[in-house]
């Protein structure tokens, strides 16, 4: 009997800033779900990064880290492909080619190069520009069925599905056209200092978020100092944001219900409820912690997962970049 040929998942993070607790609790710790059900390819997405002035030093060493944080939450290297994008320049070859069926006003409609574009008033770059056509060539080159996205990234995904539909239209079946992939996520975690914004990597403030490599007692300070209000009630509602996100992430965490956390720290000061919340934080990370410190030791493992996964996704790519090749009549390389 045949089994049932595994789908294909593609998703990527890129190594700029630290992964933070609601990076995990929304997109990571839900990975680790994933692996036996499809055939995964974790992407860092370090071309993605240089849209934005790097720090070279600082870049690669994230882009190790953020390797190595993916395998300590528990993403197996030998059931998934876990890779640099840089290291496979099939990536950038394709995206190239997909410029190239890309039209100007397709790119202007984006609504992330207008708000990116705000941000960094004095580096508006064609990169920038391009970014959802280099996005658009890592999922296509896999032939990826589905791609987890959040609200932020859902109109890169329609412009490669439609990339992919006029190149399949104009040469034939070419490129799997991917759908969104939406697994019970975790809750959206907010920023701990404007509990109406979404916690993010980028944050220039660093008590807005957890990182998670944040030491125990980094995470017990920046609770600590995490905005709440003068209601003096722990109360899950819109009314209270700082209260109602710290619910949700011990509730993430704990896996208990709101009702349940509501009630059990209903007596409590808001000091102790935000201890409470440190210590669930604390103990979930703990093991991923240590594991991501016994792989910092561990250098030729981790070298040898870096060469072995780039290979792996390289051998999917080039088929791919190769069937794109000859449909629109560029010449054989002669061996």
């Amino acid at each position: 009997m045949q089994t049932e040929k595994k789908k294909v998942i593609f998703s990527g993070m890129q190594p700029s800033g630290n992964i933070t607790l609601g990076n995990y609790l929304g997109a990571l710790k839900n990975w680790t779900k994933l692996q036996d059900e499809y055939n995964c390819l974790f992407c860092i997405v370090d071309l993605h990064a240089l849209t934005v002035r790097q720090n070279p030093a600082e870049l690669r060493k994230r882009a190790r880290e953020v390797l190595m944080q993916y395998i300590a939450a528990g993403l197996d290297p030998e059931k998934n492909i876990i890779y640099y994008q840089s290291h496979v320049p099939a990536h950038a070859e394709l995206a190239w080619i997909l410029n190239c069926f890309t039209y100007m006003g397709e790119l202007n409609r984006m609504t992330q190069f207008k708000e990116k574009s705000q941000k960094h008033k004095d580096n508006i770059n064609a990169g920038l520009f391009t970014y959802p056509v280099l996005m658009a060539a890592d999922i296509l080159l896999y032939q990826a069925d589905l791609v987890p996205v959040g609200n932020d990234q859902s109109q890169h995904l329609e412009i490669t599905r439609d990339i992919a539909i006029r190149f399949n239209n104009l040469y034939g079946d070419t490129f799997t056209v991917p759908e969104g992939y939406f697994p019970k996520v975790g809750a959206r975690i907010m920023s701990l200092q404007e509990p109406t914004k979404k916690m993010s990597k980028s944050d220039e403030n660093e008590n807005a978020y957890i990182a998670l490599l944040d030491s125990p007692d980094t995470i017990v300070r920046k609770l600590k100092r995490a905005v709440t209000d003068s209601e003096a009630k722990i109360q899950y509602t819109d009314k209270q944001p700082g209260i109602k996100n710290l619910l949700d992430i011990y509730c993430s965490i704990t896996e208990e219900s709101v009702e349940e956390a509501v009630d059990r720290f209903s007596s409590l000061g808001y000091g102790e409820f935000k201890l409470k919340v440190a210590e669930a934080i604390i103990e979930e990370l703990r093991p991923l912690q240590n594991r991501f410190y016994e792989l910092e030791k561990d250098k030729a493992y981790i070298d040898g997962i870096i060469k072995t996964n780039a290979e792996k996704a390289s051998y999917i790519a080039n088929r791919t970049l190769r069937k794109v090749q000859k449909k629109i009549g560029l010449p054989p390389i002669v061996k």
